[in-house]
């Protein structure tokens, strides 16, 4: 289908509005009309034609247009989702289990922001192995977005402390690269030197390691005493040595990290759910062998589905995620799915083995539902005192600055800079008490008074809330109603679908940065409109416009910790925004120091190395690679890091 969405930009107020089908009924019938009833995929995108999300249904035209015909009643995240829509595509199947297994490959090879229904789960840990690099790195992290297609991620893991102890021990047993080492350091550490490895000799050293976060443990070990019988026969004892202490040290790991579970002697995961107030966990136990190996936990909101939905769309895309050989042969489920046919052959063809899902109503196997469920309602426990804590916290800090509405979103700003060099400023946003990533900002001070040996937080404070609320004022200016953006707030999620206006803003320091802050939106005319204090370091004591001393509070008091985690954040940010810069401004200037090297060539090598670091340990035939960089040229950089 060809797009005929447009975008206008109003010049006057350089505000750019966008033409999206659920604003324009004509052009939606027009598009719903021509998508047929038969089973397959539909793929949202958005005015850039990226994609927003990847879907199937049996009925293609019904599904499709129940997002539309149902806005009203969305979740907040497909709200947003449904407003960015400005075409549909349709891919059309024979039959519903086609259908799933396409949206299957689709969402591995596209990866849309809006399939990600569990993947950035802040609360567990994820673990990576980054197979994009030529010698892979493997470390936990919470993080899953913005890196390569050929990373490989396994979680997200409820028990942290298993999973960094098992890391421990793998990285004992083989000789793994987990971090931003230099060659040098590495081999000082592991005794390993990476020249004489190669990137192929070095990767099957990785996959080994990943099988124990496939739960194939048994697996590697069969192999290594293959491999170390091979090594023995040819009498290369040493080599042997080797993979029998590899061996010893796998058999170690694999009893800490297994626990016993009556009937269970094949490979089985259990999936259990519970709920409460509009919050679902989940949990996945892993059993190999008969033993318990991995223990995985997701949460989500249930915004009006059943629990047994829920559960599965949580198994689809948990298994979208895996290798075909991580899939066991059975899988235990609380509830039983309305399409468990379909499923089973998906899984099945992944496997290239038969894949059994069952929902067992008694005997040990129900037992072992219930202990998963269990698990699920502790984990499901902590989640919601964390929520409650959030909210007592809103609700005291709404009282401390007596406001009509409870601030569910939170600004915080701070500036940071070494007398005057590389000054910057941060804005971050907390959503419901929690920190909202995507709507941080970043802005590097521009004021001219303010240069090296000579800063100005004052000035660079008002610099920052001009720039953030300038295009408010415009709005204001040409009519725009501000107390109706207040007024129409449904919730703190529904504030992103049309505003980034804030609840409450929040300046690190004390009455003179409070003051910067006013002047400026004075002169914006916003002096009325936005909520601001500050929260100065010393005392904790947070101070509002038209007040000489701080309000009467106590620093450990939950709304004045909450502020205090907003402006640690704010400092965090700003800090290591600052640090960067700083770095990237020093390792600039190093470059410059080698002849021949001029602006242009300078961005050409940033861009393709990424860091100094990189350049600095590249070789003549990989500098060559970069584009219009020749061998001259290549020759003295590397004779600029390389000779003595």
């Amino acid at each position: 289908m060809n797009n005929p969405s447009t975008k206008v930009l109003d010049k006057k107020y350089n505000f750019k509005i966008e033409y999206k089908l659920i604003n324009n009924k004509q052009l939606l019938k027009s598009r719903l009309s021509e998508i047929p009833k038969s089973s397959g995929c539909y793929l949202f995108k958005d005015l850039d034609n990226n994609l927003l999300y990847i879907g199937k249904s049996k009925t293609l035209r019904n599904r499709v247009s129940s997002y539309f015909n149902n806005y009203a009643d969305l979740s907040p995240r497909l709200c947003l989702m449904v407003r960015q829509i400005t075409e549909i595509d349709i891919i059309v199947t024979d039959s519903e289990y086609e259908a799933l297994n396409l949206e299957s490959n689709l969402i591995k090879t596209n990866k849309p922001y809006f399939n990600i229904l569990l993947k950035d789960d802040k609360k567990y840990p994820y673990l990576c192995i980054t197979w994009s690099e030529k010698y892979p790195k493997i470390f936990i992290t919470r993080k899953r977005r913005n890196r390569n297609n050929l990373d490989r991620y396994y979680g997200p893991y409820v028990d942290v402390g298993l999973l960094r102890n098992t890391l421990f021990l793998i990285k004992k047993i083989f000789p793994l690269r987990h971090s931003k080492l230099s060659k040098s350091f590495y081999r000082e550490i592991t005794g390993v030197d990476l020249e004489k490895i190669s990137s192929e000799e070095y990767k099957k050293i990785m996959k080994q390691a990943s099988m124990v976060f496939q739960g194939r443990n048994d697996d590697l070990i069969k192999i290594l005493e293959k491999k170390m019988s091979f090594y023995s026969t040819e009498l290369q004892y040493e080599k042997a040595a080797k993979i029998r202490d590899q061996i010893n040290g796998l058999r170690l790991l694999t009893e800490s990290q297994k626990i016993s579970i009556p009937d269970s002697s094949i490979n089985r995961d259990i999936f259990g759910i519970v709920s409460e107030k509009n919050i679902a966990s989940i949990q996945i136990f892993q059993m190999r062998s008969g033993k318990l190996i991995g223990r995985i936990g997701y949460s989500q909101k249930l915004n009006g589905l059943q629990e047994s939905e829920i559960l599965q769309r949580i198994l689809e895309e948990h298994y979208i995620n895996v290798e075909g050989i991580e899939i066991p042969s059975e899988i235990l489920v609380q509830y039983n799915f309305q399409k468990i046919k379909i499923i089973e052959e998906w899984l099945s063809e992944i496997k290239q083995k038969k894949v059994k899902i069952i929902n067992p109503k008694r005997s040990n196997k129900l037992k072992t539902i219930e202990m998963v469920q269990k698990n699920a309602r502790l984990e499901l426990n902590r989640i919601l005192n964390g929520i409650q804590d959030n909210e007592s916290a809103i609700e005291d800090l709404s009282q401390i600055l007596d406001l009509s509405i409870h601030p569910r979103r939170l600004e915080g700003y701070d500036i940071s800079h070494i007398q005057g060099t590389d000054p910057v400023a941060s804005q971050v946003v907390f959503i419901d008490g929690l920190p909202s990533k995507q709507n941080y900002r970043k802005y590097k001070i521009k004021d001219s008074n303010v240069y090296i040996g000579h800063s100005d937080d004052y000035a660079s404070i008002y610099e920052v809330i001009h720039r953030r609320f300038r295009k408010w004022s415009r709005y204001k200016q040409n009519g725009g109603n501000l107390s109706t953006i207040n007024n129409t707030k449904q919730s703190s999620l529904d504030n992103e679908l049309f505003s980034d206006w804030p609840d409450l803003v929040m300046i690190d320091g004390g009455k003179g940065q409070l003051n910067s802050a006013y002047k400026a939106l004075e002169e914006l005319d916003l002096e009325k409109d936005v909520i601001l204090c500050s929260l100065a370091k010393k005392n904790e004591e947070i101070y509002v416009p038209g007040l000489t001393k701080p309000l009467n509070t106590d620093m450990n008091q939950k709304g004045v910790m909450l502020l205090r985690r907003l402006r640690d954040e704010a400092h965090r940010f700003a800090l290591s925004f600052h640090r960067n810069k700083r770095s990237r401004r020093m390792n600039r200037s190093q470059l410059t120091q080698i002849p021949g090297l001029g602006s242009s060539r300078i961005k050409d090598l940033l861009e393709h190395f990424n860091s100094v670091d990189a350049i600095r340990i590249a070789s003549k035939e990989e500098l060559m690679k970069v584009k219009g960089l020749g061998s001259n040229t290549a020759k003295d950089i590397y004779d600029y890091f390389n000779c003595d």
